[in-house]
């Protein structure tokens, strides 16, 4: 079958459709029966639209992604998210073939440091341990001595000898988050920044929180308005006990729990889908509704069956790269494991 687009079945921030329910049914039926066909699992990010989520055979972060992937006995990684996490995916599995449906769906995140602008820096600061966030490319991986994940970067940061400078990379906002909650203050941070969670602002903050002064918040920490929220909670305008700085992965597992009747979420919209499925007692609230990542909307119905028939999409990561860089996130892992709240 053909996978059309028609028009959306809902208007609700984060759970935008372009299959009607019985194409739905049968686009999907043919994805599952194409991927047994072919050996493949099937992976999407908390960001892809609603119909990539529901048909995938996991959805989560990157790296929980990866790390399912690699422990599969699929011959086949389709991988619905952007470039970077299916480059980790083949790190992580050398000896499988990982299809991406659209080489253009990249990230400003990752764009933001080359491998050549973390080695001069690195040059700038000799003796220096370089911590990379895993929303990195793999050249920068490589270049990396230990990687971490919104949820492990501070204990990442911890286990580094006190009197060693860091270079963090490339999140400014997770990398000021950590500065933060260590206390340390010869951790050098890369000015680098995802699109779509800097644009969360402030006065997005104060608006919701305005409208909405009994919800539960939920803030991912490469958001720009983490620090200010942080500051609100401080100074007692904000319930401590109500306001969390949570990975993706931590706001799914904080959403099967909550009873709250109506949780805001500082993230890229597009987990809100997952969030509402897992909880439907309570009202998921975009802090800002127009946080939508262009790169992880770029993977289509179409474009997902188009590669599970023809096989097109390959990602490769050069041996010695891949090498390198495996060794970087099998650091962090040593370190401790990241469990379900990678970025």
């Amino acid at each position: 079958m053909t996978a059309t687009a028609a028009p959306a079945t809902t208007a609700v921030p984060g759970d935008e459709r372009t299959l009607s329910p019985a194409e739905y049914e049968s686009w999907a039926a043919e994805i599952r029966r194409l991927a047994d066909e072919r050996g493949a699992v099937v992976l999407a990010h908390n960001y892809q639209v609603p119909e990539i989520q529901d048909v995938a055979h996991f959805t989560g972060d990157s790296l929980y992604l990866s790390r399912v992937a690699a422990q599969t006995d699929a011959r086949e990684i389709v991988f619905c998210g952007v470039h970077f996490m299916a480059e980790t995916a083949k790190i992580l599995s050398p000896d499988k073939t990982v299809l991406l449906p659209d080489h253009d769906a990249g990230c400003s995140l990752a764009d933001s440091i080359t491998a050549e602008q973390l080695r001069e820096w690195k040059a700038e600061h000799p003796g220096a341990v370089v911590v990379s966030y895993v929303n990195t490319t793999a050249a920068v991986k490589a270049e990396t001595d230990v990687c971490c994940t919104s949820s492990n970067a501070a204990d990442v940061v911890r286990s580094i000898p006190e009197d060693r400078d860091i270079l963090f990379c490339p999140d400014q906002f997770l990398g000021a988050h950590v500065k933060r909650v260590t206390g340390r203050s010869n951790v050098h941070v890369w000015a680098g920044e995802c699109h779509v969670h800097a644009g969360i602002s402030p006065a997005d903050v104060r608006a919701q929180v305005a409208a909405h002064p009994d919800a539960e918040i939920l803030v991912h920490p490469e958001c720009g308005c983490t620090t200010s929220v942080l500051d609100l909670v401080s100074h007692g305008d904000l319930p401590a006990e109500r306001t969390r700085v949570l990975s993706t992965g931590g706001m799914v597992e904080q959403a099967a729990t909550t009873t709250a009747g109506q949780v805001l979420v500082a993230t890229e919209v597009g987990i809100l889908h997952q969030l509402r499925a897992l909880n439907s007692g309570t009202d998921f609230i975009p802090m800002n509704s127009r946080a939508a990542c262009r790169y992880m909307k770029m993977i289509t119905p179409a474009k997902l069956l188009h590669t599970l028939r023809t096989g097109e999409g390959a990602v490769d990561v050069e041996p010695g790269t891949a090498a390198r860089a495996r060794r970087a996130v099998e650091a962090m892992i040593a370190i401790g494991e990241p469990g379900r709240g990678g970025e």
